[in-house]
């Protein structure tokens, strides 16, 4: 009795946290599928919220299927998870001032640090 008991709780809470959303057809399946695969969820960072099992990805899954829903166009779609979440969310994040000093910095401080060893083995030598 009490393993049909624990048998019957774990399937609950099994079914419990897998989302059931009706798509029209396979097509809009399939859009809802590269969306979530194209936004990055907060929490985890390193999984999209496909793949990730957060609290929050399941309300930004949730929140992309109703977008989709409402007619709404996947840019439409990443534009409105962008103003809420910010650029972190999406994989691909624009080009800014900031975004340019991430790439350059690192390529500077490699150039200046062969730089600095040139010219101190240099006057080192004479």
């Amino acid at each position: 009795m009490v393993m049909l008991m624990l048998v019957l709780v774990i399937a609950g809470s099994a079914r419990a946290t897998t989302d059931v959303m009706p798509f029209k057809d396979e097509a809009q399946e399939q859009q809802f599928r590269q969306l979530t695969e194209q936004l990055r969820c907060p929490k985890c960072q390193n999984n999209s919220i496909a793949d990730s099992n957060a609290m929050i990805a399941t309300d930004m899954r949730r929140r992309v299927y109703d977008l989709m829903q409402e007619g709404r166009s996947r840019q439409e779609i990443i534009d409105y998870m962008v103003a809420r979440y910010g650029n972190f969310v999406t994989y691909d994040p624009p080009l800014t001032p900031l975004t340019v000093l991430l790439w350059v910095l690192p390529l500077a401080a490699i150039v200046a640090g062969g730089w600095i060893i040139v010219a101190r083995t240099r006057r080192h030598r004479a």
